[in-house]
């Protein structure tokens, strides 16, 4: 039912994202599925990376990472933006398109007044992607 499945990754929050994890890795061996891991930076330095290529070997490290746990075939898609906070809803929804996803697994958090404050940016993917879209909370 599923061939290629992308899940959207926060190299920052990865310990609020256990359980979209391990569903799609769940969902990718019950299909034999590849999983597509995107994640977004920005070109200027961070927290996580002084540039795009440091973030990207950081990306590759997580999903040697999970292949390794979840036994799982997995690719690192890191995609530069000028402002990954202003596009990441967009750049998420083009990205399962590039990736040929036909099931995006997100990480969503628990609503709240948060979620009035700040965008949710799985309700984006889950209402412009052409594919189906699971929201893990």
């Amino acid at each position: 039912m599923y061939t290629n499945i992308m899940v959207p990754v926060d190299l920052a929050h990865l310990d609020k994202m256990d359980k979209a994890l391990r569903a799609a890795a769940d969902l990718a061996k019950f299909y034999h599925a590849e999983i597509h891991y995107v994640s977004v930076t920005g070109s200027l330095p961070s927290e996580l990376a002084r540039n795009p290529e440091i973030f990207a070997k950081k990306l590759d490290e997580f999903v040697a990472n999970q292949d390794s746990i979840y036994g799982v075939k997995g690719q690192a898609h890191p995609i530069t933006a000028t402002d990954p906070t202003a596009d990441l809803d967009q750049i998420l929804s083009d990205a399962g398109e590039a990736v040929g996803a036909d099931l995006v697994i997100m990480a969503a958090h628990v609503p709240g007044l948060w979620q009035n404050l700040f965008h949710n940016h799985g309700s984006y993917v889950a209402s412009h992607a052409h594919m189906s879209v699971f929201l893990v909370r």
